[in-house]
């Protein structure tokens, strides 16, 4: 027999009672019954109840053993009596009647438990990852990675792309994000960078004559932490396709995301018709561009109804260029009660409150009417025409947010979720997608200059014609897929051509000199007869998360970080050396308190 097992802890079923066996794993839970022991003994694959009475040689020792042990079981398999069969465990059928018992690795007392789903800090979840990680659905969790992960290659290999690699250490590349630098040892005062992205490289490979790319790369940002996003490394499909357009490169993608989540979400709703929103429609209509589709709520400008109306403040603000008023309708929440908590969400947001309308049944004889402070001041005139515009009917209410729209976007976008939810609006059991297309190529930076909006990269639409005129008007042929209010992937048809690239970083304020001290490799290839291409990148962590159903994505990495991008396991960042320093001809300059 082999030293450890001759079967997992999930492979055992009635046809193997009356055999001998061995198992190895760790102690899931043990009971005592009086005079009679039973353990779960786990392994990765699933869990064998174990039991052994006064009789049985193994009695004595198996009362020693503590949870989490790592104990190796001699035994015989027995069935269970039908009433006591456990049809959860695969191994429900049969218990293991134990005569022998090895301790492979004592445990000491745990900081925290495996068994059970009691919450325990985060801080003490990431020192014990490995304890943590025994837990059944971080194990699911991680499992369900591993096979998203090969599914997604299988599914790219299948769709005609081949997967290559890319280097981990390369150039600082201005990507939306801080790099993280590594000091040269060999080349003292100057660095490299860990990629934010595989970009310039998978742009290289369509240069160099290959076709259609793919990648499960890590990438590396130095960025604040939030629920969603990793703060320090994450992975993502990389794509990159040449000789194609912009509706190419959905029609590849469009299958691997739509059958990872039809494999992976069994019993959910992966609906297949991906719209496409322009990105200025989805800030106004949603108040995010990853909107989540799954809330019907479409806000609406209407501005025009309070020009010059009887409701000062929103008058006011519309004597001002460049402001607006917009509505969230609600539905079926037409209730002085909804309104109050809803106004104090906003407040919650840090808004004073939100105007809104209800209509009612009228008060006085039959009908509705339109109620509340906001409907008093401009008149039952205009509230009917907001209440056409919107819709709306006998026991709905809308609510209204003003001001210049990328002062209040977001806030409105948030409590359209919060609408959704609150009434009922929102599909549960449901993926939906939408393509996000139309980004606008510059912004305006806080000094009143322009940088690029997203990827430098793009190719903006109508070519260096377009950038002769206001960059602010300029679209690059740039995407995003949403789902359920998440950004999944992020993409373009990529600028190809240098006199087009140098225009682009010229107006961002980047010199020719300086995009060739940059990107020197690109140019130069560039130059050299380059294919038009495009491609995109998917946040494999953020996949997992949906399809797991986690509201945070540490739940689906394996060793992630915590809130202050510190890894308590490792004990990561830690300071260098005296000798390490100067290796790299570093010194630590204390930072001023």
């Amino acid at each position: 027999m082999h030293a450890y097992r001759s079967h997992t802890c999930a492979q055992l079923t009635k046809a193997d009672v009356g055999h001998e066996v061995r198992l190895s794993g760790w102690v899931h839970r043990v009971r005592d019954h009086g005079g009679v022991l039973f353990i779960d003994l786990r392994d990765h694959y699933g869990i064998t109840q174990v039991i052994a009475d006064s009789d049985s040689p193994a009695f004595a020792d198996l009362e020693k053993v503590r949870a989490e042990w790592v104990v190796r079981i001699d035994g015989r398999v027995k069935g269970r009596d039908a009433s006591l069969v456990n049809p959860k465990l695969p191994t429900g059928e049969i218990e293991v009647y134990a005569t022998g018992v090895t301790v492979l690795g004592a445990a000491d007392e745990l900081p925290m438990p495996v068994f059970g789903d009691v919450e325990y800090p985060e801080e003490t979840r990431l020192t014990y990852r490995f304890l943590d990680l025994r837990r059944e659905k971080l194990h699911r969790n991680m499992m369900l990675r591993s096979n998203v992960v090969r599914s997604i290659r299988n599914r790219m290999w299948d769709q005609g792309f081949t997967e290559f690699q890319t280097p981990i250490i390369t150039a600082s590349s201005p990507e939306g994000a801080r790099d993280f630098l590594v000091p040269s040892r060999l080349h003292p005062g100057k660095f490299y960078a860990l990629p934010q992205a595989p970009q310039q490289f998978k742009q290289l490979i369509m240069v160099a004559g290959f076709d259609r790319y793919f990648q499960i790369a890590p990438c590396f940002r130095d960025e604040d932490p939030r629920a969603d996003r990793s703060p320090t490394d994450f992975y993502q499909l990389d794509i990159e396709m040449s000789f194609v357009e912009q509706d190419d490169v959905f029609a590849a993608v469009q299958p691997v995301i739509q059958g990872i989540f039809e494999e992976f979400a069994p019993g959910k709703t992966v609906y297949a018709d991906w719209t496409r929103i322009a990105y200025r429609d989805a800030l106004k209509w949603y108040g995010s561009d990853k909107p989540d589709l799954r809330n019907p709520i479409r806000m609406q400008e209407v501005s025009e109804h309070f020009r010059g109306s009887g409701f000062a403040i929103f008058a006011r603000l519309l004597e001002q260029d460049g402001n607006e008023i917009r509505a969230i309708p609600a539905p079926k929440g037409g209730s002085r009660k909804f309104a109050d908590r809803m106004n104090a969400f906003a407040q919650g947001q840090g808004l004073p409150g939100m105007g809104y309308i209800i209509w009612r049944e009228a008060e006085a004889g039959s009908g509705m009417e339109a109620a509340g402070p906001l409907a008093k001041n401009i008149g039952p005139e205009r509230t009917e025409a907001i209440r056409q515009q919107l819709g709306l009917g006998l026991g709905d209410a809308a609510f209204f947010l003003g001001g210049k729209p990328e002062t209040f976007e977001a806030i409105a976008g948030r409590a359209r979720n919060e609408i959704g939810r609150e009434l009922g609006l929102t599909e549960e059991n449901c993926f939906k997608f939408a393509w996000i297309v139309d980004f606008p190529m510059y912004e305006k930076t806080d000094e009143g200059g322009i940088d690029f909006s997203h990827n430098p990269f793009s190719m903006p639409q109508g070519g260096l014609e377009a950038l002769n005129g206001d960059p602010l008007a300029v679209y690059a042929y740039q995407y995003d897929l949403a789902c359920n209010g998440y950004e999944l992937i992020s993409g373009g048809i990529r600028n190809h051509k240098p006199e087009i690239m140098y225009k682009a970083f010229e107006l961002a304020g980047y010199p020719n000199d300086e995009v060739d001290k940059r990107f020197g490799g690109m140019v130069k290839a560039f130059k050299y007869g380059a294919p038009p291409h495009g491609g995109c990148a998917a946040g494999i962590d953020r996949i997992v998360m949906l399809l797991a159903d986690e509201p945070n994505i540490r739940e689906v990495i394996m060793f992630p970080m915590n809130q202050r991008a510190e890894d308590m396991l490792m004990n990561a960042p830690s300071e260098a050396t005296l000798k390490q320093l100067r290796e790299l001809n570093l010194r630590v300059v204390p930072k001023d308190s």
